[in-house]
């Protein structure tokens, strides 16, 4: 004889601690529930709408130089230490934790101080300046006034960066130059053309690989261990900086004066890997999440735009109505803010996210946004959710600018077309050439 009786287990519905929340049984049959997909649709526009209510990225302003700032710099093990320097020649370390400046250099240097470089595992960084000097500081030494080293090149300085691991350094400015802390001249010089370097970069992982960006419109690879140049790429307009992707050892991304950001794979510099577009005015700078997965960039149009590595167009962009033009722009070593040096004097310190709070989250909260977001992306193809998640007020002369770039890249897209069709061999005389090829004028080897 068989008997048919209802068991229930007490643990699968009562609360284990008396803040949790009541487990109720759920049928997943989605016969039982026909308005699914319009109940997520509505909490995925409520998500987006919540979402941009919620955005307000700008968190401080650091404020203490009184010129324009042209160079910055993050130390790679201390997260909250950044270098900054101007064009009156002061240098000054801050604490974005206490939001203030720790150290102060005043007359570091004679001239615009035009790159820093935090020495990995200590408390020294390197300063180059329009001055012909190169200057070693500690922090550690009694006296911060007074450098611990001092190089003296034939030329101005531009840019400058240290090696990840070793006690050597690279300069650029007519040429770029490798120095060692022992030596009092450069170890080694590389030039591939004749015209003025504007940005050195080491690589994260290949720590004998950097790279350069010129005026003559060329970025150029190097080694250490060699004593000329790798490879040269060529773009159709000039690059102003290059940044390695910390994650992926052998991608790195060029800000160009054509507007635009480009992605290249180092083995394959042929054709971009990906183009970053949206800047109505050159782009100054550019920066790498500490993940590689994000970028910022800063443009002479007086905004700063936050992108996915994997995307074509920004997530995000950030501006003030006192801000000016961004020459350097950084990703905070814990990747939760960016912050922007202009030449109206301030350092301005900005979410990554603009919508995540400072506030810890308890774990329900973390989920329920989890949560939110994930709704919000499922239902993005929605022109009613796009809307509004997609939607920036940008300042008028953007949006006018942003106007009038359309309008003269769609009259040339149109006017290769007409070309086309009233051509016996459309291929030969107008050949349609991809988005990420029509950049690059050539390489190098």
């Amino acid at each position: 004889m068989k008997v048919k009786t209802i068991s229930r287990n007490a643990t699968d519905f009562t609360r284990e601690r008396a803040g949790d929340v009541y487990k109720l049984p759920r049928n997943l049959d989605p016969t039982l529930h026909p308005f699914e997909k319009g109940r997520e649709y509505v909490r995925a526009v409520t998500a987006a709408k919540v979402e941009r209510m919620m955005a307000k990225p700008f968190v401080a302003a650091l404020s203490g130089h009184n010129d324009g700032v042209y160079a910055m710099a993050k130390h790679p093990t201390i997260l909250d230490r950044i270098y900054s320097g101007c064009a009156d020649g002061e240098i000054r370390i801050w604490s974005l934790s206490q939001r203030k400046s720790t150290h102060v250099i005043t007359g570091a240097h004679r001239g615009t101080v035009r790159g820093l470089a935090a020495v990995p595992d200590s408390n020294q960084f390197v300063s180059c300046a329009m001055d012909k000097v190169v200057k070693l500081w500690s922090t550690d030494a009694h006296n911060l006034a007074t450098p611990l080293s001092t190089w003296t090149g034939k030329n101005a300085f531009t840019a400058i960066d240290h090696h990840r691991t070793d006690s050597t350094f690279a300069t650029a400015g007519i040429a770029v130059d490798l120095w060692d802390h022992q030596r009092s001249y450069p170890v080694q010089t590389y030039s591939w053309g004749s015209d003025t370097v504007s940005s050195v970069r080491f690589n994260h992982s290949e720590s004998t690989l950097f790279a350069s960006t010129s005026t003559d419109r060329a970025v150029i690879l190097y080694d250490t261990r060699m004593s000329q140049p790798l490879k040269k790429l060529v773009l159709n307009l000039t690059s102003n900086a290059l940044c390695w992707n910390p994650m992926v050892p052998y991608q790195f991304a060029v800000a160009n004066e054509d507007h635009n950001t480009y992605l290249f794979d180092m083995r394959r510099m042929e054709r971009a890997t990906n183009v970053l577009k949206d800047h109505v005015s050159a782009v100054l700078d550019v920066d790498f999440s500490p993940a590689g997965n994000e970028l910022v960039t800063g443009a002479y149009d007086k905004t700063m735009r936050v992108y996915d590595a994997k995307s074509g167009h920004s997530r995000d962009v950030y501006h003030t109505k006192r801000m000016q033009r961004l020459w350097c722009v950084r990703f905070s070593m814990d990747a939760k803010y960016v912050l922007s040096g202009s030449d109206d004097g301030n350092i301005r310190l900005w979410k990554a996210n603009a919508s995540d709070t400072l506030a810890i989250r308890s774990a329900r909260e973390k989920a329920a946004v989890l949560t939110a977001t994930a709704t919000r992306d499922k239902y993005l193809h929605l022109d009613t959710v796009r809307k509004v998640a997609k939607n920036r007020l940008v300042p008028k002369a953007i949006k006018n600018a942003n106007h009038l770039k359309r309008i003269m890249l769609d009259a040339r897209a149109k006017k290769d077309d007409n070309v086309r069709k009233n051509s016996k061999n459309p291929d030969k005389v107008r050949p349609r050439v991809p988005e990420r090829d029509k950049h690059v004028a050539g390489t190098m080897d």
